[in-house]
């Protein structure tokens, strides 16, 4: 939730369930697994050429999917807290969801009904032992902005300093626990699903989820990230970050020093005040190269809700709850990917994707290296001043979409705020090109890192980087060798050989052999139908005949699905 003082307090209108200081948690139960099987049954007939009128087209598909994804969104926010921040996390896993999908969460709007004044003193006075008049010289009890997660209000304290106070929505900690562990076993059932569960970790981004949701409703966490994130901008005079007050900051409770601005894509507004909209594009783009490639710490919702402008052209910077982090050796991984990038090497790529842990070492990696050499070499033949981060990201994703990728939260939150800042960059500046501005800062990685100018295409530096390649790789054999053979000492070398004529006879003697159960199945049941129905027990010989038609379908549907899959070879 963002505090700028151009956010207004949007009503809404309408009365939301989880709304309340306290949770029921079967209702919660309820509630969430009626919207899984809800979005399962819409999933399953989304397939079904019988539920469409006139025939299954791929236009009607597509209008299909966009309404279940517009579905999708308005349930999310009648769900609550919880699940906007889970659709809004969800926006950027566009390596793991359907466009559509993707397109719809990133709508979400994070605008709901503010609760109550009397709310706001009980937790004040919770957390600090005292009542505001006693904190505050003034407070008003209207607020500037309320989201899912709290609402801001604007104050003074007794020493005369104006400020804003974020204060938590009552109960959201236990909401957050009875939401997470329902949706774990859920988790666990898309895990295991044959289907969907197949190279994707979700147990692992449940852990990431909870670990992101629990460390944005931590006001504590927040403040210190608001410290860190001043620092890194002290000595740069164009940014600005409000100073937190701890005396007045709890785990529930945010005091921030009250930074006005005018919000960054109010354009005319902008205008009105004199300020330059093509240097406040550059410094947008500029303030987050700094964060990624100077400081490894940056803002993860760059929205244009967190970020305003001063009077004098400085940009400032709210909502420090959602940050992420590069670590020194990832920052190495990554360099080492930009260079195979450069070099239009599929193969180094697939292997520094393996390292960084976005791509699952599993089963035959020919084709994902395919999908990326035809991605390098029509990136690559583009000039880069044309080049967008969107179109990039988006090229990116539907590669990575249905294949063993599994992008690292902090790779996806990059791309957003990238995504983010163009979009906000060019309706500052309809000339601008983030790509452009970028050049110099990728240029310098180049450089710090040690690696040559992807550019130069001399014999000499063609030569240089094959004899720095054969170097490497004659340097690491041995270690190899050795490792090929300490595997083949302790019997853990295998020869893996696939044969697609194999997979379809196996696959088919796979499914003849579940439609021999199905047939023994339906006898079964129709026999004990029969034998019911005879001793007069009506209820127990329907449900037996009841049982036996289910397994027909099913039974018919496998014969069905056998016949297409062998006109297909």
């Amino acid at each position: 939730m963002s505090t700028p003082v151009s956010a207004s307090l949007t009503p809404t209108g309408k009365s939301y369930r989880w709304n309340r200081e306290r949770y029921s948690k079967t209702r919660r139960f309820f509630d969430i697994w009626f919207f899984v099987w809800r979005f399962l049954f819409g999933r399953w007939l989304l397939t079904q050429s019988w539920s469409y009128w006139g025939g299954m087209t791929e236009a009607k598909r597509a209008a299909r999917r966009r309404a279940q994804a517009i579905w999708i969104r308005e349930s999310f926010l009648d769900l609550g807290p919880t699940f906007i921040k889970l659709g809004q996390l969800f926006s950027t896993r566009a390596d793991l969801f359907p466009s559509e999908y993707v397109e719809e969460l990133s709508k979400l709007q994070d605008r709901v009904p503010a609760f109550s004044y009397e709310l706001v003193e009980k937790i004040i006075y919770e957390d600090f032992g005292r009542h505001i008049p006693e904190l505050f010289r003034s407070f008003d009890p209207i607020p500037m902005a309320a989201a899912s997660l709290g609402q801001v209000h604007k104050a003074q304290l007794l020493s005369g300093e104006e400020v804003v106070v974020k204060v938590q929505r009552p109960g959201l900690r236990q909401l957050f626990d009875i939401d997470l562990a329902i949706l774990r076993g859920i988790t666990q059932y898309f895990q295991n699903h044959p289907k969907w569960g197949q190279g994707r970790d979700w147990m692992g981004i449940y852990d990431e989820c909870c670990r992101i949701l629990y460390e944005e409703i931590d006001y504590l966490n927040e403040g210190r990230n608001a410290d860190t994130f001043r620092r890194n901008f002290r000595d740069r005079e164009w940014a600005c970050v409000p100073r937190v007050y701890w005396r007045y900051t709890s785990r529930r409770v945010l005091t921030l020093e009250y930074l006005p601005g005018i919000k960054i894509s109010h354009y005319e507004a902008l205008e009105a005040a004199g300020l330059d909209r093509k240097r406040l594009a550059e410094l947008g783009a500029k303030a987050y190269l700094y964060q990624v490639l100077n400081d490894g710490f940056f803002h993860a919702d760059p929205h244009p809700g967190n970020i305003a402008v001063s009077p004098s052209g400085q940009l400032i910077f709210y909502d420090f709850g959602m940050m992420g982090r590069i670590q020194p050796v990832t920052r190495d991984k990554l360099l080492k990917t930009f260079f195979s990038i450069a070099q239009r090497d599929a193969e180094q790529v697939v292997q520094c994707l393996v390292e960084l842990g976005a791509l699952v070492p599993t089963g035959d990696l020919g084709p994902v290296r395919r999908s990326i050499q035809y991605l390098l070499d029509n990136f690559m033949n583009q000039s880069f001043e044309t080049q967008s981060v969107a179109q990039i990201s988006d090229d990116l994703y539907e590669i990575a979409y249905n294949q063993p990728f599994r992008f690292p939260a902090t790779f996806t939150f990059v791309m957003r705020a990238f995504s983010t800042l163009e979009g906000v960059g060019k309706g500052l500046d309809k000339d601008f090109n983030f790509m452009q501005v970028a050049q110099p800062f990728a240029t310098e990685l180049m450089t710090n890192g040690n690696f040559p100018d992807p550019g130069n295409s001399s014999l000499f530096s063609e030569l240089s980087r094959q004899a720095a390649q054969v170097g490497s790789s004659a340097i690491g054999l041995p270690r190899r060798l050795e490792e090929v053979l300490d595997k083949l000492e302790n019997g853990d070398l295998r020869l893996r050989v696939r044969a697609s004529e194999s997979d379809r006879l196996l696959r088919r003697l796979s499914n003849i052999n579940l439609g021999l159960n199905y047939v023994v199945l339906i006898g079964s049941f129709s026999l004990v139908a029969t034998i019911l129905l005879v001793n007069q027990y009506l209820l127990l010989a329907g449900v037996a005949a009841v049982l036996a038609a289910w397994f027909g379908i099913l039974y018919w549907r496998l014969m069905l699905k056998l016949d297409k899959y062998e006109k297909m070879f």
